[in-house]
């Protein structure tokens, strides 16, 4: 068989069940495990992704109104990999090349290649795309190992952190300018980790928060992890924050509980890699007197 990938997450799921060798094509974001960054990559940012938060969301908010896509497809270089199989997504036109993109493309193939829409909102949707990806390249047993091992971890993960005294009220940031909420499967996660969910949206798409209402629910800690930001970024985006006065005056600020976690690696991708997530989140709201990191 041989598979594109259009959507990191699926990438890390085809590897991890042990289909890697199947995958002959990736995105460009497609940086897990090591060995997909050496595969073909058949698309492209259409906006700089390089520019502050508030800069990125008017190109994107700006490129969605006039209906141009995000992102560019290599319609040739798919068409010259002859792919049996694409997996895709239609759950965010902001965080993958968009479906109607991709079914455009396909029409122009030669051959019976299947797309396949992974749309998950929730950490058991997650488990069952898993399932699906492990149904469509012949590799059921290993996807069903894989998912046993994820439940078995997060059960472990939930047992420690119910365990701890207290329960910190924690807002997870996935955008910083505008403020935007967690949403899908991330309020799970930070419930996992061991802190009640503040202003998140569990199994819906991420809102736009105002700072009065981020104000008034005041949480004791603050996780921010955009969308698409590695540490590094996500670390200046911190920054910009820190000129906002109604940042500054919040309680987790105060208290030095603001963690940055690399959103586009970890939070961002329904994949293999959320337990890692929560992991991360468990160690730092598990800390009173953490500083920021």
């Amino acid at each position: 068989m041989r598979i594109v990938s259009l959507l990191p997450s699926a990438t890390e799921i085809l590897f991890a069940i042990g289909a890697g060798d199947d995958v002959v094509g990736v995105t460009h974001e497609c940086d897990f495990p090591v060995d997909a960054l050496a595969l073909p990559k058949l698309t492209s940012s259409a906006i700089d992704a390089r520019g502050a938060p508030g800069d990125i969301d008017r190109h994107v908010r700006r490129n969605v109104h006039a209906g141009s896509s995000l992102y560019h497809l290599d319609a040739e270089l798919l068409a010259l990999l002859a792919p049996d199989l694409i997996v895709t997504q239609e759950l965010c036109a902001v965080c993958a090349v968009s479906y109607d993109a991709v079914d455009r493309a396909v029409k122009r193939l030669h051959g019976d290649a299947r797309v396949v829409s992974l749309e998950p909102s929730s950490l058991e949707d997650v488990f069952a795309t898993i399932g699906v990806v492990g149904d469509l390249t012949a590799r059921p047993v290993e996807a069903r190992a894989l998912v046993s091992r994820l439940r078995n971890a997060f059960t472990e993960l939930r047992a420690a952190t119910q365990a701890r005294p207290q329960r910190p009220r924690a807002l997870l940031l996935e955008w910083t300018d505008p403020p935007m909420s967690a949403g899908h499967w991330i309020p799970e996660l930070v419930e996992i980790a061991g802190a009640t969910p503040v202003l998140a949206d569990a199994g819906r798409d991420s809102r736009r928060l105002s700072w009065e209402e981020i104000s008034v629910a005041d949480p004791d800690a603050i996780v921010v992890a955009p969308c698409g930001f590695d540490i590094r970024k996500t670390n200046r985006a911190i920054e910009e924050l820190d000129t906002v006065d109604t940042w500054r005056s919040l309680r987790a600020v105060r208290d030095g509980r603001v963690y940055a976690m690399d959103g586009n690696a970890y939070v961002s991708r329904p994949g293999p890699r959320l337990f890692e997530s929560a992991e991360l989140m468990a160690t730092a709201l598990g800390a009173p007197d953490a500083s920021r990191r």
